[in-house]
């Protein structure tokens, strides 16, 4: 073979070997990092307690998980514990040089005793126990150099030495058995070795466990596989894993209580082999584990296996109904659509379409020429359609063929009445294939609708429902021959809305909504709610309205957010029953919008995920019972000198009264990944409702009131409730100042205090009459005064209304002489400007003899006087130069007469009052600034 065709050899195994998708199907695994549980990274050991708690042996410690939270709890010397083992509800421990075991105080908590120590064991330098086993009275702790064997009853040990290492030490049913490196497996007889069998397979090869396997004693070897010792004699244990195993070096191994072997590498995470010795799975890093490094296992209770490893802690839950297919790697993406047909098993995903030979665990292959997002799987008699991103295409074994180059296919319906002709929703409305010369080709598209058709369902021949979530939904009435939609109506009796969908079940059409799941009434022609489908979800739980039918089982699927439902027809029953299985949305990795499940054989199911599948075997019924269980109680106080401590939870509280913060810790021993505890609680005497179902293991009541409580707590998983309800009753007392004695001494007081009252009071009122009778007195005379100054007023008011009148009457009288001498002056002007004036003399002196009538100005001032009496005498006072003129200028200016008013009363023209005012003006001195009648108003 020449280099070139060596060259193209290669790289054609090359593509193909890219064609090929690695994963496989494994059971949940649950991963615990050193981060979650707090210790280092190597874990040795676990054992389980009767209350189905876990604890591991942990370089920095041992650790307890009780399904909510992992505790550390060390040494006091911070040694490496390197061995642990649950007898007689305690937890036994081995680390460097010293055994002993931990019990459970009051307080919830780990307490360690030394066994050694009280001994006074004489380890050797260096000697770490590995190993505790437990029989009959005695405990044994092996070493690498020797084994104790510690006798409970009599508290005193023996020991058992070894010239060589002492590897590891085994139990099978009531015999113990271990092996001394290059000399032989012995077995303890009488707490003495006696050699078992010194062959060279065990002088040259190290033993990882010993089984009583169908009543033969099996051993399985690091290196060299399993051997059975029978009569005497060494056989191989032939067994079709043989080749596979003699390639990895095993560490640990156990057998499980159904005689299958779970056997873990150094280098390749575990085998798991049938009781005949097939390998059943193998499960490494690449398909979920922490590491590949195994060096612990342990089967519990509820056979989940218990991986310690290199690099932290992971749980395997072999018996789950669940089975996971991850591709970490993203290789094969989200997976779309899944069907069974024939012996392929087919997943589209919005990479492409790959296969696999169902029933075998080996690697998903590309089907060439279907890369790009797969919608739709549907089989139609023997014909497999697959609806893709870039068109349709007929699938054949491990073949795809396009047969239309449309805009994207969603999926395909069966025209009724019609096999011949198939219609299938686009992206861009409908089209119809038909078969035609043994052979599936596009015919047409219909025309008058080109809306994206996800979702269809033929109500008749000629009718159909097309859903879109963003437009509502559609009843469209087709020609006879399928051409065109003739009719277009928009459904008005269901809303619109994201994630909804159409589908035909048991031959109706249901609706899916947030809202519920509606039914299509053929008679009414609309959509009625149903109440029993709509319990495939509950209004609070809704995540899509994605509804999948399956014709092969007759069941209904919905999803939501607690897990997967389901319906189905009842044997004995008209009416369907809805089962619930959970998974909750978070742990699924929906592809949401996109969910899809598809059934495979007998009652399996493949769920299709965002990072593989989950496949969901309905079968594997696990309707075991849970309990739930107060781990610890805490108080504490607001006071930030107070720090918070745990409290004896065997027994009622009874908490000061800034003790008032109280936390309960509890939780459900549950391992299995897919399973998820939830929490109800109250709080008798302050929360006497159940709270709402929460995943939180802790509850804390702060800054509780003084009183009685009661706190229960119960929990749930899946569809399950705890068959116990934990309580604990506590107290919170009063403050110092509610106690007893306080209240005792409050009472006290009172009646002292009320006794000083009394005769306070007494003497109190003693005076108050005292002072009653003076005050009377006083008011009396108050009264009288305020008589007095009743009339004061009365007459002061009689004394104004007189001043006023008097105004009233000056003011009049003022008028009136301004008005007499006014009409005087204008007769005068009259008669003087007439042509006879001799004759008129006569009475022009009679005018002028009462226009300067001294009597009107007597009259006057008497008048003005009244009103203003003290006006005349002050300004006198102030300005003693005046001359009587002046004091009738300053009287009338007082009144605030104008100088045309003045005029008329003096018998002179305005010019002259002006003249007189400037004349008073330098009399009185005033400033040009200032002004005269403001001055004469203001005295």
């Amino acid at each position: 073979m020449n280099f070139k065709k060596f060259l193209l050899i290669l790289i054609l195994f090359s593509l193909q070997l890219a064609n090929l998708v690695y994963a496989q199907e494994h059971p949940p695994i649950q991963s615990y990092s050193p981060i979650d549980y707090g210790g280092e990274n190597q874990n040795w050991a676990f054992s389980q307690s009767d209350d189905k708690y876990i604890y591991a042996a942990n370089n920095k410690g041992l650790l307890e998980f009780n399904g909510a939270k992992w505790s550390l709890y060390t040494i006091s010397d911070q040694s490496n514990v390197r061995s642990v083992a649950v007898l007689d509800n305690k937890v036994y421990t081995g680390s460097y040089r010293e055994f002993g075991y931990w019990q459970r105080n009051d307080f919830g908590l780990l307490v360690y005793n030394t066994i050694s120590k009280n001994l006074e064991v004489p380890f050797l330098d260096g000697e770490e126990i590995w190993k505790i086993i437990g029989i009959d009275d005695f405990i044994l702790f092996q070493s690498l150099k020797r084994i104790y064997l510690y006798n409970k009853n009599e508290d005193s040990y023996s020991v058992i030495n070894s010239d060589t290492n002492l590897y590891r030490i085994f139990k099978v049913d009531d015999s113990i058995y271990f092996q001394k490196t290059r000399d032989g497996v012995y077995e303890i007889v009488n707490g003495e070795a006696q050699l078992v069998s010194n062959h060279d397979i065990f002088k040259d090869n190290l033993v990882v466990n010993v089984f009583n396997h169908h009543n033969k004693l099996l051993f399985q070897t690091e290196d060299v596989g399993f051997y059975i010792l029978q009569d005497g004699t060494l056989l191989k244990w032939e067994i079709p894993a043989n080749d596979l195993l003699s390639k990895f070096r095993i560490y640990s191994s156990i057998k499980l209580k159904d005689d299958s072997f779970i056997l873990g590498t150094v280098s390749n995470g575990v085998f798991h082999l049938t009781s005949e010795g097939n390998i059943n799975r193998s499960i490494n890093k690449t398909g979920g584990l922490s590491s590949n490094t195994v060096l612990a296992l342990f089967e519990d209770v509820d056979h989940n296996i218990w991986l310690g490893l290199e690099n932290g802690v992971d749980c395997l839950n072999i018996k789950s109904r669940f089975t996971i297919y991850n591709d970490k790697e993203g290789k094969i993406g989200a997976v779309n659509i899944s069907m069974l047909s024939n012996k392929y098993l087919y997943i589209g995903t919005n990479q492409g379409l790959f296969y696999k030979e169902y029933g075998k665990d080996e690697a998903f292959t590309f089907i060439e020429g279907t890369k790009g997002a797969v919608w739709e799987l549907t089989q139609i008699n023997d014909t497999i359609f697959c609806g893709h991103h870039s068109g349709t295409f007929i699938i054949k074994d491990t073949v795809a063929k396009k047969i239309y180059d449309a805009e994207g296919t969603w999926n395909f319906k069966t025209i009724p009445n019609n096999p011949n002709l198939i219609l299938q929703g686009n992206y861009s409305g409908l089209s119809i294939l038909e078969y035609k010369n043994d052979v599936w080709s596009f015919r047409n598209n219909i025309e008058e609708f080109n809306i994206s058709s996800r979702y269809l369902e033929f109500i008749n021949d000629t009718n159909l429902l097309v859903s879109h979530e963003n437009r509502g939904v559609f009843n469209l009435k087709f020609s006879n021959d399928y051409s065109r939609v003739l009719n277009t109506t928009k459904e008005n009796s269901v809303k619109k809305g994201l994630k909804t969908s159409l589908a035909k079940y048991l031959g109706n059409i249901f609706y899916a909504h947030k809202d519920g799941v509606y039914k299509y009434d053929s008679i009414k022609n609309k959509f009625v709610l149903d109440s029993l489908y709509s319990q495939l979800y509950k209004t609070d739980e809704f995540t899509t309205g994605k509804l999948v039918s399956d014709t092969k089982s007759n069941k209904l699927w919905a999803f939501s957010e607690s897990g997967l439902n389901y319906i189905y027809p009842r044997n004995l029953s008209d009416t369907p029953k809805i089962s619930h299985i959970p998974l909750p949305s978070y742990l699924r990795n929906d592809i949401s919008g996109y969910e899809n499940n598809s059934h495979l054989e007998n009652n399996r199911y493949l769920y299709g995920s965002a990072t593989g599948y989950i496949i969901v075997d309905l079968n594997n019924q696990d309707n075991k019972s849970f309990k739930i269980g107060i781990n610890t109680i805490t108080v504490s106080s607001y006071h930030k000198s107070y720090r918070a401590e745990i409290v004896n939870k065997t027994k009622n509280g009874e908490f000061d009264n800034y003790k008032n913060n109280v936390k309960f810790n509890f939780s459900i021993p549950e391992y299995n990944k897919f399973l998820v505890a939830e929490y109800q609680y109250k709080l008798e005497g302050i929360f006497n409702e159940w709270s709402p179902w929460s995943t939180q293991p802790s509850k804390l009541y702060e800054n509780l009131p003084h009183g009685n409580y009661t706190f229960y707590v119960r929990g749930r998983i899946g569809n399950q409730l705890t068959e116990n309800t934990e309580q604990y009753s506590f107290t919170i007392e009063a403050p110092w100042y509610l106690s007893n004695l306080a209240i005792a001494f409050y009472i006290a007081s009172i009646l002292l205090f009320s006794l000083i009252m009394h005769n306070i009071y007494k003497q109190y009122y003693k005076k108050q009459r005292e002072k009653l009778l003076l005050k009377t007195q006083r008011e009396l005379e108050l009264q009288e005064l305020e008589n007095r100054q009743q009339l004061m007023r009365f007459n002061n008011d009689k004394l104004k209304q007189d001043i006023d009148s008097k105004n009233r009457e000056l003011g009049i009288s003022t008028m009136s002489l301004i008005k007499k001498n006014e009409f005087l002056h204008s007769i005068k002007a009259e008669l003087q400007n007439a042509q006879d004036s001799k004759n008129l003399k006569h009475i022009i002196k009679i005018i002028d003899r009462n226009l300067n009538n001294t009597d009107d100005w007597n009259t006057f001032e008497e008048a003005f006087n009244n009103a203003d009496k003290d006006f005349l005498k002050k300004i006198k006072t102030l300005h003693p130069s005046l001359t009587s003129n002046d004091l009738r200028l300053c009287a009338y200016l007082r009144l605030n007469l104008s100088s045309k008013e003045i005029a008329p009363l003096l018998n002179i023209s305005p010019r002259s009052v002006e003249v007189k005012r400037y004349r008073l003006r330098k009399k009185i001195g005033l400033s040009h600034e200032s002004s005269l009648t403001h001055y004469i108003l203001e005295i």
